[in-house]
């Protein structure tokens, strides 16, 4: 088995072969004598396919794909050693449904023949992911979707309507559930494919938020042609391939890699500490609670992802999600009442299409209307209770009437 040592050497022949310092810097904003975007931008993705195909993009990945079949907790071995040379990254934010939700779906039930083509392009950037799941009739009750894919020959024709697709507007592929069997249970009459955003009759509408901006979109399918060679899994088995989307997608929402007071505390702390005249004792204890409540989110995603040598979490990503999304309301509603009035104004209310969400990067108002998404995007927090109730905790499930009718007999 490779092991921390095999990693090491791995990335020093990297390294010695592609040192990231003949990669050409980034462009000039001086003038003329700086390299061209394109030459950047070659240099950054050559390496990181000569890093793909050294096994060091995730390591747990198997051989020719990615990685080494080495334990997923070795990757931080690869990235620090990579990090210190200063070798250009991923940039995982920009494609993190790819990498997060996608990759490990394709992993897990594609074929060789998927695996090969669509995993390296996704790893290294070269191609944008987006994921068309939610319907404007099923975001929280996902198995009742409607849009239809009706098989012709060796195609489906896919009709119907998806929303609040982050990112749909650079997107190149999609993840793709449509109903393929109305004359069964709705959970059993679901199929699982990738969807080419180029394609005829795919319609991407931007959907302007509360901040402003619109990085969601609402998708029309019409007439769509997939090719069953880009289907995912067993035909009527989507919903068991989703799952594997879903429990990904809470972790890689809730079990991010952060510093110490990374993500949304650090602002609120740095406020703290550079206005004292600010401060008042309430806000000093619920500050204290939040920091707390944050470092152990922070530790426990840490302890999760260490358990995931496999590469497929379950559903205790659930718990990871719900404490994100309460903890990012409730720190940045914090940070709003610690400015005072200056948490009153809003930084820029123009209409954008970004590539990803900045938390970070914006003022305290955004931040306070931005998470109030969080308890919605990637599961709602009513449906990830009791996800942790039935699944982790054992609890009885709730009374489902519906479970066993046929989709199209469904109230709607």
């Amino acid at each position: 088995m490779t092991d921390a040592v095999e990693l090491e050497r791995r990335t020093a022949e990297l390294l010695a072969a592609h040192p990231p310092t003949r990669l050409p810097p980034p462009p000039s904003t001086e003038g003329p004598a700086g390299p061209s975007l394109s030459s950047a931008t070659t240099g950054k993705l050559d390496f990181l396919k000569a890093r793909f195909d050294a096994g060091l993009a995730w390591v747990h990945y198997p051989e020719g794909l990615g990685g080494l079949g080495a334990p997923r907790s070795l990757q931080v071995v690869v990235d620090a050693a990579l990090e210190a040379a200063g070798a250009p990254d991923n940039d995982s934010r920009r494609n993190g449904i790819g990498l997060g939700m996608a990759a490990p779906t394709i992993l897990k039930y594609g074929t060789e023949e998927q695996k090969q083509r669509f995993l390296r392009p996704l790893w290294i950037g070269e191609e944008v992911w987006c994921q068309l799941f939610s319907e404007p009739g099923a975001g929280s009750d996902l198995a009742a979707l409607g849009t239809r894919a009706v098989r012709e020959g060796d195609e489906w024709v896919v009709n119907g309507q998806k929303v609040w697709t982050s990112g749909a507007h650079n997107a190149r592929w999609a993840i793709l559930i449509a109903r393929t069997d109305p004359d069964v249970p709705k959970h059993a009459g679901i199929t699982y494919f990738v969807c080419d955003m180029t394609d005829p009759g795919v319609d991407v509408r931007p959907l302007r938020q509360i901040t402003g901006e619109a990085e969601f979109n609402e998708v029309f399918l019409t007439d769509v042609r997939i090719p069953d060679s880009r289907r995912l899994g067993a035909v009527g088995d989507g919903w068991r391939v989703a799952q594997t989307t879903l429990n990904n997608e809470r972790v890689a929402i809730g079990g991010m890699r952060l510093p110490r007071e990374g993500g949304m505390i650090g602002p609120v702390a740095k406020t703290w500490r550079e206005r004292p005249e600010l401060r008042t004792h309430d806000l000093h204890q619920r500050l204290l609670k939040l920091w707390v409540e944050s470092e152990v989110a922070r530790l426990t995603a840490e302890r999760l992802r260490q358990q995931l040598v496999a590469g497929q979490p379950g559903p205790e990503g659930a718990g990871m999600k719900l404490a994100f999304a309460r903890l990012n309301q409730e720190i940045s509603g914090l940070e709003v009442e610690l400015r005072g009035e200056e948490g009153l104004l809003y930084d820029d209310w123009t209409m954008r299409r970004p590539e990803l969400v900045d938390f970070t990067g914006r003022d305290a108002g955004y931040r306070y209307l931005r998470a109030k998404g969080n308890s919605i995007e990637g599961g709602t927090s009513e449906v990830l209770l009791n996800i942790v109730a039935e699944r982790v905790l054992g609890l009885p499930a709730e009374p489902r009437t519906d479970k066993d009718v046929a989709w199209k007999d469904l109230a709607r």
